[in-house]
């Protein structure tokens, strides 16, 4: 784990964004489509630790960034090309866009000045979609990742970023995945190697500083 400096030097508000991954209703909800999912990133706390992360983002002036996942009702654009997209198909919750399903759930809360990007199509958040533009353009050097789910999406992020030249930390009690037990081992053998694994008590600590001018 690194130390507070060190998280604090990674961590300029000025250069930081936070992402949140397909924390949309018909993912982590009450009526999800994928209820052992949703379960997993509440009762671990995860859910209310993206929102906490959110919360204090807006506060110290953090960009905030919501990557959902979204398909049209005709399915044109869609992948087919793998196991999980035909599955996703044939589930009793479709994440259609204009729905409630595609919406970011509370009690994480969406601020003016946030983005929230949607994708139709793929496994990640970044490839593919305008995140990297936005950051760019942003002038952000560090990406915070946070969400759902440790099995795809979140480690796709990551990678995606790191490939990209941004240095990545993942608070690691605010992403979830199933069953419980691969999110620690996915983080301890896998993300830790590209990230900076902190929690969101030690992320929050180092956002408490003053609020930066907006960004052009």
């Amino acid at each position: 784990m690194p130390s507070h400096a060190q998280l604090s030097e990674i961590l300029d508000t000025v250069s930081t964004a936070l992402l949140t991954v397909e924390c949309q209703q018909g993912v982590v909800g009450p009526g999800s489509a994928l209820p052992e999912l949703a379960l997993a990133v509440r009762s671990s706390g995860a859910l209310a630790n993206v929102a906490r992360l959110v919360a204090a983002a807006h506060e110290s002036g953090v960009q905030v960034i919501h990557a959902l996942a979204e398909r049209r009702p005709d399915g044109r654009g869609a992948n087919h090309n793998a196991r999980l997209f035909r599955a996703a198909e044939r589930l009793p919750v479709q994440q259609l866009s204009g729905t409630a399903a595609v919406r970011v759930a509370p009690p994480i809360e969406v601020a003016e000045e946030d983005f929230v990007v949607r994708r139709l199509h793929g496994l990640s958040p970044i490839q593919g979609t305008e995140v990297d533009a936005l950051l760019r353009n942003l002038g952000c050097r560090t990406l915070i990742v946070t969400g759902v789910s440790a099995n795809v999406a979140i480690p796709n992020a990551v990678f995606d970023a790191v490939n990209r030249g941004y240095t990545v930390v993942v608070p690691k009690d605010a992403i979830a995945g199933v069953p419980s037990e691969y999110t620690p081992a996915m983080i301890r053998n896998t993300l830790a190697l590209v990230a900076t694994v902190a929690t969101t008590d030690e992320v929050l600590g180092c956002f408490k500083r003053p609020r930066r001018a907006d960004r052009r």
